[in-house]
């Protein structure tokens, strides 16, 4: 086996997502007539009924690993039930029955466990009104909130237990159902039928309220987050738009000339053409496959240009309505597969082929790529449900299979689609498109509990469309404090991506805003909490647990954890409270909850003791973000341009007053081989009387084209006036501004392989 990995390593194969072996351990495995259970976890029980006494072996869609250390259990047979106990569970099975009874009832099987002291017992079939929700589909058609009740069950709940039901009769969301996966060598997991189709497949989760465990425990069974490369967390320019060429390359100078970072442009639909190359407009039809060369009469020129000015590309793609006679693409794919072109037969859409898979990614999406293209956006919004393969999810399915031929066939770069939720397994191929939103202030205040919420099962980087897609026919489309409130909680937010409907009566260009240098700022700021955001991002990758987190996986015991579901942490010592309503003379008034502890208004140069609600005001320039006491956030520099900069200088806002600490994260940014080329820089703060010890460890592990020397900025706030300053035993100096109790210390230039420390007295 060594050998084996040490050759993938020689060969660049990418090792980032750890072999998933769907067979679980056989001591991990208790048989009993038509029933099995499989002890995953000391809180994780797999419970399987089969009436033909045929068990699932095969991975299934949200559930690809079952290779799991054996925690120790006890099994115990009294001649009527069959008893399991873990640390935490308690399973009892009545021998020869069927589980899931109707209506439910606990005659057969139970689970009991403890939460908090109070003795809790599950069944299956046991409702559950506490679960905490995880995410849904699409906000198409969402006003306000009104999606809200339309929102699957997540994986934890406040009850303690949460239940994951794999079984393949159960009905998603969508109307899909969850099949199973044949494993390939050399290819793509393909789908498969079940091994009974009438099974009973459940996972119970009995974490109690150790909300982070049961997320970590879920990605070991579902498969890990995948880490995107580091242009996706930049700003994207986007808008549904029939822009020509010309006016492409305008958009990307006017980001240049009014100095406007961004690293993602998008071409949506009218990128491609519908067959009649009379429309007045030149506009593309819902699925295309042929440039539109009435707009972009030489593609391979735009993309060199987009790229020239250190963009990413991506396509949208509506692909349902299949390959018709006009397209490009069309004799290439009839001959791939077998079909008479002369007869112009419309080739239907049939992903779950392998056979016209093979075809349409030969023919169209390596081309394209060869072009220019970085990644797709699958906009998936005709049927759900596959025509040929009963039950299978066509938005999980063109997921799937777009993720895994990128990450098999692109080896250069990390694997990126940005697709819509298919359910739960969803979070293996990353980035979401939350879809089209209504323009005003009730949908953005939406947003936080949405975004943070999917974290719930896994599903940590919705995209949304910031700014709002469409009109609700009330609110103006274009008001400026209602665009500048959506980019600014836009930053704390997974992806940074403007976005809006066809039709110039909506602008997204916000250089042409009277108060685009307040939105100009927030842009800014993005770019500056990059290194934080990044370091966040592979944190999700090695723990499960979102960029952006509901409160109550810190406070599980509090109910106003629950209650404030406007506010949400962004990583570990961010706390955020976006404004999501209009100010009156320019002037926002929010209550805030703080948990424990105290934490520093970045908008206020204040410290503001947590425990509590306060009422905050907010001007149009200021964003409620708050660091917590003891934080280290790491930041770029002012002239960082692109989040694929590895800058030679590092900014740390330090809030001072209380011992912290935090590991800073780094690598290529794009390779595939982030689990094992990386560094990490230890950072922390330590007070002892009137001495403040501030210490960057050396540098750890190594990547291709790391920085071999850093300078620091430390902005050290809460301090009052220093006395003697010294950098690694030298005296130093320090400026100070006592209205943000401000303490400026200038790092000279490091190796990185050095520790610095910075001692203040004050």
């Amino acid at each position: 086996m060594k050998k084996v990995i040490l050759a993938a390593i020689a060969a660049g194969m990418s090792l980032v997502v750890s072999a998933q072996n769907p067979t679980a351990r056989p001591k991990a495995i208790v048989e009993e007539g038509n029933a099995r259970f499989t002890v995953l976890t000391p809180e994780m029980i797999r419970i399987e009924y089969s009436p033909k006494g045929e068990f699932e072996n095969n991975a299934t869609f949200a559930v690809i690993n079952r290779d799991m250390p054996v925690p120790k259990f006890k099994k115990s047979d009294d001649g009527e039930f069959l008893t399991i106990s873990t640390d935490k569970l308690k399973l009892k099975y009545r021998k020869g029955s069927n589980p899931m009874t109707d209506p439910a009832s606990a005659d057969n099987l139970t689970i009991s466990m403890d939460v908090n002291g109070t003795p809790t017992e599950w069944f299956p079939g046991k409702k559950d009104p506490q679960n905490l929700k995880g995410t849904y589909r699409t906000l198409d058609g969402n006003n306000g909130d009104s999606h809200r009740k339309l929102m699957e069950d997540g994986i934890i709940s406040r009850s303690g237990w949460a239940v994951i039901d794999e079984s393949p009769s159960t009905v998603r969301a969508d109307g899909s159902r969850s099949l199973a996966f044949t494993h390939e060598e050399d290819g793509i997991d393909w789908v498969t039928k079940r091994a009974d189709k009438d099974a009973l497949d459940l996972y119970f989760l009995g974490y109690g309220h150790d909300y982070k465990r049961a997320l970590k425990d879920f990605t070991l069974i579902a498969g890990k987050i995948p880490l995107p490369p580091d242009y996706v967390f930049g700003y994207w320019y986007s808008k549904y738009e029939p822009y020509t060429a010309d006016e492409f390359r305008n958009i990307v100078k006017s980001l240049k000339q009014n100095d406007i970072n961004a690293d993602v442009m998008i071409l949506d639909m009218d990128w491609h053409w519908n067959g009649n190359q009379e429309d007045s407009d030149g506009r593309g039809g819902w699925t295309g496959w042929s440039w539109n060369t009435k707009l972009i009469p030489d593609p391979d020129k735009l993309l060199s240009d987009i790229h020239a000015n250190d963009l990413h590309i991506a396509l949208n793609l509506h692909p349902a309505d299949g390959v018709d006679a006009h397209e490009d693409i069309y004799a290439a794919m009839a001959k791939d597969l077998g079909k008479d072109a002369s007869k112009g037969e419309r080739i239907a859409w049939q992903l779950e082929d392998k056979k016209f898979a093979k075809a349409f990614f030969k023919n169209f999406i390596r081309p394209f790529e060869k072009q220019g293209v970085d990644f797709w956006w699958l906009d998936w919004q005709q049927y759900l449900t596959s025509p040929f393969i009963d039950g299978l999810g066509e938005t999980f399915w063109c997921n799937h299979v777009f993720f895994n031929e990128m990450k098999n066939n692109r080896p250069d770069r990390r694997p990126l689609i940005f697709h819509r939720w298919g359910g739960l397994g969803s979070h293996r191929y990353q980035i979401g498109f939350s879809g089209d939103t209504f323009i005003n202030y009730p949908t953005l205040a939406f947003l936080p509990y949405f975004t943070a919420t999917a974290s719930n099962v896994g599903y940590g980087y919705w995209g949304h469309d910031i700014g709002g897609h469409q009109s609700d026919g009330k609110h103006d489309v274009n008001d400026p404090e209602l665009l500048l409130r959506w980019i600014q909680g836009g930053v704390f937010t997974p992806i940074f991506r403007t976005h809006a409907t066809r039709g110039t009566y909506i602008n997204r260009m916000i250089w042409t805003y009277d108060n685009f240098n307040q939105m100009n700022d927030a842009v800014k700021l993005r770019y500056a909490i990059f290194p934080y955001l990044y370091t966040m991002a592979r944190k999700s990758y090695d723990t499960g647990i979102g960029i952006c987190r509901p409160l109550y996986y810190e406070y599980p015991e509090l109910d106003e954890a629950y209650a404030n579901e406007g506010e949400y942490f962004f990583g570990d010592d961010i706390l955020v409270a976006p404004v999501v309503e209009p100010s009156v003379n320019g002037m926002s008034s929010k209550e805030i909850w703080f948990p424990e502890g105290n934490w520093w208004s970045v908008a206020h140069n204040s410290l503001i003791a947590g425990n509590g609600t306060r009422k905050l005001n907010f001007t149009l320039d200021q964003i409620p973000y708050f660091y917590r006491e003891g934080a280290i956030i790491v930041k770029n520099p002012a002239e960082v341009k692109s989040t694929t900069e590895r800058p030679d200088n590092l900014i740390l806002d330090i809030v001072a007053g209380k011992n912290g600490k935090t590991e800073h994260y780094e690598d290529a940014g794009d390779s595939n081989n982030y689990d094992t080329e990386f560094t990490t820089t230890a950072m922390s703060q330590n007070h002892k009387g009137n001495k403040s010890t501030y210490t960057v460890a050396a540098r750890k592990g190594s990547y291709a084209g790391m920085p071999q020397q850093r300078s620091y900025t430390m902005n050290l706030y809460n301090t009052s006036a220093p006395g003697k300053v010294k950098i690694n035993g030298k005296e130093a100096k320090a400026s100070y501004d006592s209205a943000k109790k401000l303490t400026v210390v200038s790092v000279p230039s490091t190796p990185c392989d050095k520790e610095v420390k910075v001692t203040v007295e004050y």
